[in-house]
């Protein structure tokens, strides 16, 4: 019985693996076409994640669309042999697609761009006089504002997707993003997992420092995949309130991964 429950999805798996060798041994298109529809649905679970931190005015169906030229690249660069799952490897690739074309597009404000490297600069100098993250108050001190507004304003660069982990390592040194730790390290160079892991590693302990209710926000968003709005509901807050932790946790990581200490301790 088992064996005849097993055979669509024994089927299915053969037939996955035969458009693999048909198109990676001779470039069939059929084979090419038949890769892409098959895993065409990761393209809408990545955009349907990175749609939950963007404004409502942002279409899902642009998402969707930047994010099948990253299937299409990973299909035709994805190496069957180096035992690395094919999905883990595509979900990076689409969501690179994505975020690259709304970085072209610049779809959010220069105002708010501009809000958001004065907290972030305000943010970075806090933490490193204090030696602590700095609460609200302090904040909104440091950058003489008050306290209302720079929640606001917390909450507008959180959900305008200007904070995210996908982009918490310094461009200039590291190319690392969180998504990249996620994919099997099986086939890569020994250089290149020592520094996987040392990323992990220092990313574990700066998670670590925060507090308890910071590291369960990034951990129900990041992790479990709820919502902002579902997260509020789990703490008991409002989804600004929720947009605003989530802000400050980001980039007191960042900050973390990127001080000095950290790559020479």
């Amino acid at each position: 019985m088992s064996e005849v429950t097993r055979g669509p999805d024994r089927a299915s798996e053969d037939h996955l693996d035969e458009l693999w060798r048909r198109f990676k041994a001779t470039e069939d298109q059929g084979a090419r076409e038949g890769l892409i529809l098959h895993f065409s649905p990761l393209v809408k679970f990545v955009a349907g994640r990175v749609a939950s931190g963007l404004p409502s005015s942002v279409d899902r169906s642009d998402l969707i669309s930047d994010g099948i030229f990253g299937l299409i690249d990973a299909i035709d660069k994805f190496d069957p042999e180096r035992g690395v799952k094919f999905e883990t490897y595509a979900i990076n690739r689409i969501r690179g697609a994505i975020l690259d074309e709304l970085r072209a597009l610049d779809w959010a404000p220069r105002s708010l761009r501009a809000r958001a490297r004065e907290l972030d600069r305000s943010y970075s100098e806090l933490e490193h006089r204090f030696q602590r993250p700095p609460t609200d108050e302090e904040l909104a001190a440091h950058m003489d504002v008050p306290v209302e507004e720079l929640q606001n304003t917390m909450a507008e660069v959180s959900s305008a997707g200007l904070v995210a982990l996908d982009e918490l390592l310094a461009p200039g040194r590291d190319s690392t993003t969180v998504g990249d730790l996620l994919p099997d390290p099986k086939g890569v160079d020994p250089a290149a997992a020592y520094q996987e892991e040392e990323v992990k590693r220092v990313l574990a302990d700066a998670i670590n420092r925060l507090v308890e209710r910071d590291r369960l926000v990034l951990t129900l968003y990041y992790y479990e995949g709820l919502t902002l709005a579902e997260i509020g509901d789990v703490l008991g807050v409002t989804e600004s309130r929720v947009c605003q932790i989530h802000t400050k946790s980001v980039m007191s990581l960042r900050h973390r991964m990127t001080e000095p200490a950290f790559h020479h301790g």
